[in-house]
């Protein structure tokens, strides 16, 4: 059905709706380990070509399969793959034929948003584990059916959500578990980013990002926000999302920079775009913590993700990094820096002037697939799971519904169906 739904009243009723558990709870449950990991790429155009290099870096990973529909794309990654020493991929036209093959361990899902879910999903049913770019999915049932396949096959669905592994979150990461912070209540979240270049252009990103801003109205890109917000809460180790009400303003800076760029006779022109230029949703946990969620694309502002996380103790906020904890001479922000020597993640301590080499989002990228491969390779669990993907997209759904329906407050389905509570 259309999520939106005909009524307001039958909206809420599909939002409330669980499915039926298919299998047992995938939380916690270590991947079998592997000496070498062998990874098929989906996907190396733009983005995926920049993640095969950082996988390529990573020790004990192999790329043994490339699938991509731009025959440019498969022969400049298979070089790649070539020019690091390690064997010939095999070039696989259809991508169902790379999710079968029995020298893929794992799946690397680096295409549209639209295909993420298909993708994942046909390699979990092989019986591969899948790792797909953000978001994981962009619907409600979507979301359901990546936590169901994965409970049934026994397959992770692992959202490679980068932002996780950003020196200053993983940093503040080891402050919040050390106690600085005190008891977390309250976080605030955004993607913040002019993209009204890219979303007109007659390229890359540009022939399909730009369609969501036609047809939806919502959230379209929520997890490089919310999913570092919700490790600090331990989302789903013992606190979830609980409720999610959100509005979003009117329309205009899209069309306005269309206007002013493109020529009168360009197809473009004729385009009217329905999502709003800022979207805002206020969440809350079971524990009575408070989320503000934020995305705007199309309005001339510097990049942010907030990335603000405030405890009984002390509150952290990004863009510059800085912090402030009780009982400070002077009432002012400190820069993080000043707590690097003693907080700094053992990753970036480890590893951090490789990821920063390689310079992949200033290293970050490579963090969360050093980190990811380790975690094949020592048979533990992942640190960001199916009922992560699920709950980390699902804000894309849930604010397009409450705003079709007067900013009506929505429960926030419980991916772990009571999993979280341990």
């Amino acid at each position: 059905m259309n999520e939106i739904g005909r009524s307001a009243e039958e909206a809420l009723e599909y939002v409330k709706t669980v499915p039926k558990r298919q299998g047992e709870m995938m939380l916690g449950v270590p991947f079998e380990p592997l000496e070498t990991v062998r990874v098929g790429f989906i996907g190396v155009g733009g983005r995926g070509y920049g993640q095969l290099h950082e996988v390529l870096a990573v020790e004990g990973a192999q790329v043994t399969a490339i699938s991509d529909p731009v025959a440019g794309h498969t022969a400049r990654a298979k070089q790649a793959v070539e020019s690091k020493g390690q064997p010939t991929p095999a070039i696989e036209e259809d991508w169902r034929r790379l999710c079968d093959r029995e020298d893929v361990d794992f799946v690397y899902i680096c295409s549209r948003w639209e295909d993420h879910v298909p993708h994942a999903l046909q390699a979990m049913e092989s019986g591969k584990h899948a790792a797909v770019e953000v978001p994981a999915s962009t619907t409600l049932s979507d979301c359901w059916r990546l936590v169901d396949t994965s409970e049934r096959t026994r397959r992770h669905c692992t959202m490679l959500e980068n932002c996780c592994y950003e020196y200053a979150e993983m940093m503040i990461m080891n402050m919040i578990r050390a106690g600085l912070l005190g008891t977390i209540t309250h976080g605030e979240a955004a993607y913040i980013h002019d993209l009204r270049s890219t979303l007109l252009a007659d390229e890359s990103e540009g022939l399909w990002r730009r369609d969501p801003h036609i047809w939806r109205n919502a959230n379209l890109y929520p997890t490089h926000g919310l999913g570092p917000i919700a490790r600090y809460m331990d989302i789903h180790r013992g606190d979830r999302f609980t409720r999610l009400v959100s509005m979003s303003s009117l329309s205009a800076s899209l069309a306005e920079y269309r206007d002013a760029t493109l020529p009168a006779d360009n197809p473009k022109r004729q385009e009217v775009y329905r999502c709003g230029d800022m979207n805002l949703a206020l969440m809350q946990t079971a524990l009575g913590r408070t989320v503000v969620l934020q995305h705007d694309v199309v309005t001339p502002r510097p990049y942010s993700r907030i990335n603000l996380i405030q405890g009984t103790k002390g509150t952290f906020c990004d863009y510059p990094p800085r912090i402030f904890l009780d009982g400070q001479r002077e009432h002012d922000w400190v820069p993080l820096d000043a707590f690097r020597k003693e907080y700094e993640h053992d990753l970036w301590r480890q590893q951090g002037e490789l990821a920063r080499k390689l310079g992949g989002h200033g290293g970050m990228d490579f963090i969360m697939n050093y980190r990811l491969i380790q975690c094949i390779r020592e048979g533990v669990s992942p640190e960001m799971d199916v009922y992560d993907a699920a709950a980390w997209s699902a804000p894309t759904a849930l604010s397009e519904i409450s705003v079709a329906w007067d900013n009506m407050p929505l429960p926030f389905p419980d991916f772990t169906r009571g999993g979280w509570q341990g």
